[in-house]
């Protein structure tokens, strides 16, 4: 398969289809400042080779797709979310199986309260309930993630500060429980920031307005729904997963032991054989 470009929600998209067109479809969405990269093309490939059409893409401000000023985006969080919804009418499908990790994972919950009709499942990685009606107060993240926030520092216009920015960020998510993959998330970052239109764009994902666009409640989501957390998740400790399964009608939850804040390579067979039967399920 090759990238494509299409219009979506009136705006240019780049994305990437895995797999025979024929099966069961899956969108992808990935979290803050994500391009479709961070879909890593095995994990994409395995899914796929369990007989699902895979659909990746670059948000706004990430990889191929359009890009706005720095500081300016000239859009909404709720256009990021009918973002989705058009990337599963470009490829003429009414809907999809939807996978969606951290940020990701909380639009793709919207995505399933504002287009029910265009979701068939959820599977939710790494992420936290995106609503708050009648929620308990959650854990916050751990001090080390906190430090990393408050004192990171990145050059947005040299390609190398960028690309040791993303790996000091993705060290720190991955937790300390696990051994952690340098050469492998290098090599993806490089990917990432050399591919880019602009990678200083993405950073327009943090200031991003949000147009208090009224919504159900989680409770109302339908479909059938996979919550996928780690257990040494630094971001969102694993309360996070345990209240948003518990807000979901019906939600499965699975808990990855020692598990970081992501979707890591050892963790992909068992994940990939859940969403399988999940999106089997559901699509009969």
């Amino acid at each position: 398969m090759t990238e494509r470009m299409i219009t979506a929600n009136g705006v240019r998209l780049c994305t990437e289809p895995f797999g025979d067109p024929a099966d069961p479809p899956v969108l992808l969405m990935h979290g803050n400042g994500g391009s479709m990269v961070w879909w890593e093309d095995d994990f994409c490939r395995m899914l796929a080779g369990a007989g699902r059409f895979v659909i990746r893409y670059d948000q706004r401000d990430t990889g191929l797709s359009v890009t706005y000023e720095h500081g300016r985006p000239g859009y909404t969080g709720s256009d990021l979310i009918d973002d989705a919804a058009g990337v599963i009418e470009a490829y003429g499908l009414p809907a999809a199986h939807v996978i969606g990790l951290s940020a990701g994972g909380g639009a793709a919950q919207l995505l399933a309260l504002d287009h029910p009709g265009r979701v068939l499942s959820l599977t939710l990685i790494s992420t936290s309930p995106a609503t708050s009606e009648g929620r308990a107060p959650l854990p916050p993240p751990t001090d080390a993630f906190m430090r990393f926030v408050s004192t990171a520092t990145v050059d947005w216009s040299d390609p190398e500060s960028v690309v040791e920015y993303l790996v000091d960020f993705y060290r720190v998510l991955a937790g300390d429980r696990r051994p952690f993959d340098d050469a492998g998330f290098r090599d993806l970052a490089r990917r990432d920031v050399a591919r880019a239109d602009d990678p200083g764009a993405a950073q327009n994902h943090d200031v991003i307005p949000d147009d208090d666009r009224a919504r159900r409640p989680l409770s109302s989501i339908a479909v059938p729904t996979l919550v996928v957390h780690g257990t040494a998740d630094p971001m969102f400790p694993p309360a996070h997963g345990e209240a948003l399964a518990a807000a979901i009608p019906g939600a499965r939850l699975l808990l990855l032991d020692a598990a970081g804040h992501g979707l890591y390579r050892s963790d992909w067979e068992a994940v990939v054989d859940v969403i399988s039967e999940l999106t089997y399920i559901s699509s009969t």
